[in-house]
């Protein structure tokens, strides 16, 4: 990891002797002997699932009961965590320019309090950024372990290139697992929406009705 990005102990340094306007002197001190550790404690706290929870919570079998249906749900979220990559280094950049316009107006305002204000702002723009530097860090981090489940998951058994295909047969199996759960202190709602998403998908597939145009269509058995 490269210490000088994703560090905050500098301006944790710095904000220790403005901290005396909200702390005792005494909490300021301990706060400074503290920075190394809550530097650590910054840069390793989660952010987003581990490899841990992605599998059993994101992919648990009762949702996602075949290799198909995993590797979709991971196609899913590997593309919003890279949209937001990408929306966070547009974030990045324009923070930049903030940052460089605030040098540049420091250097020229004359005004003791007006300066004095940029100096605040500036401050906080570089926490902001060493902040979006560990958030891009933990969106790849993710990013690369969908990637490694998607591989995993992608047995060759299955249509990798349209997400309907699979879905017929995944959805089956995650509504009868609903279905397993419902109680008689269920809600009308609720058993209403499961055994009614149930029954049409039952038809729908039985019908043939998702089959390509001009393939003829095949009864599938309940």
């Amino acid at each position: 990891m490269n210490k000088e990005k994703r560090s905050i102990q500098k301006q944790a340094n710095s904000e220790a002797k403005h901290l005396l306007a909200l702390l005792d002197k005494s909490d300021v001190s301990e706060f400074k002997k503290m920075v190394p550790e809550l530097q650590d404690t910054w840069v390793k706290k989660q952010m987003f699932r581990t490899e841990t929870e992605m599998r059993f919570s994101v992919l648990s079998d009762n949702k996602h009961g075949n290799n198909a249906s995993k590797y979709w749900q991971s196609v899913r979220e590997q593309n919003a965590h890279f949209e937001n990559l990408m929306q966070l280094s547009f974030d990045y950049r324009k923070n930049g320019i903030k940052v460089k316009k605030l040098l540049r107006d420091i250097k020229k305002e004359k005004d003791v309090l007006e300066k004095e204000m940029k100096q605040i702002e500036l401050e906080e723009k570089l926490y902001t950024q060493a902040n979006m530097e560990l958030v891009a860090k933990a969106r790849m981090k993710e990013i690369a372990t969908w990637s490694k489940l998607k591989k995993e998951f992608n047995d060759g058994k299955f249509d990798d290139k349209d997400v309907n295909t699979h879905q017929a047969e995944s959805y089956m199996h995650t509504l009868e697992h609903r279905k397993a759960t419902l109680t008689p202190g269920s809600s009308q709602p609720e058993v209403f929406n499961v055994l009614g998403q149930l029954d049409t998908l039952k038809r729908i597939r039985q019908s043939g009705e998702l089959l390509p145009a001009g393939q003829k269509k095949k009864q599938i058995k309940k």
